[in-house]
């Protein structure tokens, strides 16, 4: 049974003075023996092997890595954009790897927000537009307002009715982050959010990111090669050879 999001914006395990990179021990997030293969045979190239992951509601849990360590892989099986070759996803509560795609892709409207190292911006929409469709696809009651909440937020009032070319790269990473944070979702998925952004906007993106998860209990599941980004998270996490091991 999918659990409401009412029930899982709920602050009942959250005092609202604690902040929520503080874990409340409800888990969110159980990967089990979580395993991905491409290819066949002597091609057969194993990218994560009997993989385990626990990440408990609030908690900021980095993924770091080498190049092709499968870091982006794991991501995208955790978010349900993938499917894992064997093994097992449970979030909150839900068998989610054994789903199909329409019912993935239901509980991603309802419960993720994503922030992707190339922004992911529709071209053709202005920022406000950008921040609004997610929202509008999965029937919220009050996009425009909740959009514009959201960019104001990111400190982009003034920049709705821009279009993605009219924005700088941090301006855009700020739109995909107001995007992704509008529906105040269970759990955010960042894939080397500041993987395209010179150092001082870097920054600013990771006080932004961090800033919104505390004041909306979000959980935050990131990739990155950002070394100062990683030491900021609750736990930094390697992927090696397939498996995870704990680095601080």
């Amino acid at each position: 049974m999918l659990l409401s999001s009412t029930e899982i914006n709920s602050p009942k395990q959250s005092n609202t003075n604690s902040l929520s990179h503080h874990p409340t021990h409800e888990t969110i997030i159980l990967a089990t023996k979580l395993s991905k293969s491409v290819g066949s045979g002597e091609h057969t190239l194993h990218i994560l092997r009997d993989l385990q992951l626990t990440i408990q509601r609030g908690e900021r849990v980095a993924i770091v890595g080498s190049s092709g360590s499968g870091k982006s892989t794991l991501l995208g099986i955790l978010a349900g954009l993938d499917v894992p070759t064997s093994g097992e996803i449970t979030i909150l509560g839900n068998a989610f790897s054994t789903l199909g795609e329409d019912a993935r892709a239901a509980m991603r409207g309802q419960y993720m927000g994503f922030v992707f190292q190339s922004f992911q911006l529709l071209p053709t929409m202005t920022a406000l537009e950008n921040v609004m469709i997610p929202m509008q696809l999965n029937g919220h009651p009050s996009p425009l307002k909740t959009a514009k909440e959201s960019l104001t937020k990111v400190g982009l009032g003034e920049r709705m009715q821009h279009y993605p070319k009219q924005l700088s790269g941090g301006e855009q990473q700020r739109v995909a982050i107001a995007r992704a944070f509008a529906a105040q979702p269970a759990v955010l998925f960042a894939d080397e959010p500041t993987g395209n952004l010179d150092s001082a906007n870097g920054e600013k993106i990771i006080d932004l990111l961090f800033k919104l998860n505390q004041e909306n209990n979000t959980t935050l599941v990131l990739v990155t090669h950002d070394v100062h980004l990683a030491q900021q998270c609750d736990r930094v996490l390697t992927l090696k050879d397939g498996q995870l091991t704990a680095s601080v």
